[in-house]
Formats: C-alpha cells, structure tokens, sequence
C-alpha cells in the first residue's frame, strides 16, 4: 500500500510537472540513457555525486547483470537497474510522455551489446513512437526509474505507477522477487 501511495504521488508530480510545454515553447520528449541521473526534482540536470551514464541513441546500449539488494539484476549505464512494464504487450512500449519522464526508456543505436551474465539472443530493441529504439530483454522494453540515483538501487521494485505494476528483471528476462 505504501509503494503504491508514493507511485501515486511520484505520477502526479510526474503528470504536472510533464503536462503541456516549457515556458520557452518546447515540448518534453522521452529521457535517453544519458540523462537518468538526473535529479528527481529538477529533470535533465545531473546529480554530482554519480557518474553520468553514456548511452543514448548515438550509442551503443550495453546491459549487463549488476548486484542490487534484491539480488543480481540487469542494469544499464552507471550500473542503473533496468526495469519491465507489465502494461508493455507484444514487446512494444506502453510509457511514453509522463510516463517516460518517470521512468526513462533505455535507447540505443544499433543493437545492444551483452554483458556479463546476460544471454545476447534475448536482447533486442523494439521502435518507439518518436522512432527511437529501445533495448529489449526477452521481449520486454527496459526502462530506468528516475528515483534510482545510483548503482543498484532498486527503488522502482514493485511499484504501481502509470497504471501497471514495474520490476527489475533477472537474467532469465523475467521479474525479479523481492
């Protein structure tokens, strides 16, 4: 119940602060790699004390499995969790907007690359709506959660947020268990 009151808060702060466009006219577009270090409070700007991930779409993704306190997990650039959306069907993404503010697709160039612990022929990528490409693991598009500042956090397990429920995923391509 507590994880779901603060998805609750975290998507209304998200949905008002993501609604209509800036003061200078641009609209808000999905995060890429680089920018999901940034502060849950001031989106885009970097946290100091964690390095700044590197993929983006000019880049090749690499996911690899990383130790969390849940256990061994994907991560992503800076050693981030990567994160499945049980609302995602067909291996096509259901967040975007808000949504994506929230929780940052993990995009690449190309085809991702496997690392350490990860089985390549269950990644992919599927295209998202703005025509970028997001890497898959067994058919699930991955995305950051923004409230993950550093390597191994796992702050986004289990939550209920957009209307469906996010886990970190295993090394089978599966939700990771608490």
């Amino acid at each position: 119940m507590r994880k779901l009151l603060h998805a609750g808060v975290l998507a209304f702060g998200v949905f008002a602060a993501g609604c209509g466009a800036a003061e200078d006219g641009s609209t808000t577009e999905p995060m890429v790699a680089s920018q999901v270090n940034a502060s849950p409070t001031s989106p885009g700007t970097a946290t100091p004390s964690s390095p700044s991930p590197s993929a983006s779409p000019a880049t090749r993704a690499e996911v690899r499995l990383g130790d969390t306190k849940i256990g061994k997990v994907l991560v992503g650039e800076g050693d981030r969790t990567l994160y499945l959306f049980e609302k995602d069907k067909g291996g096509k993404s259901s967040c975007s907007g808000p949504c994506a503010q929230a929780w940052p697709p993990y995009l690449t160039d190309g085809r991702p690359r496997a690392g350490k612990g990860v089985k390549e022929k269950l990644l992919g990528t599927t295209k998202r709506d703005d025509g970028t490409a997001q890497v898959t693991y067994n058919g699930h598009p991955l995305y950051y959660f923004i409230k993950d500042t550093k390597a191994g956090e796992t702050n986004g397990q289990d939550l209920n947020s957009f209307g469906d429920d996010w886990y970190a995923v295993d090394a089978d391509g599966k939700k990771a268990h608490d």
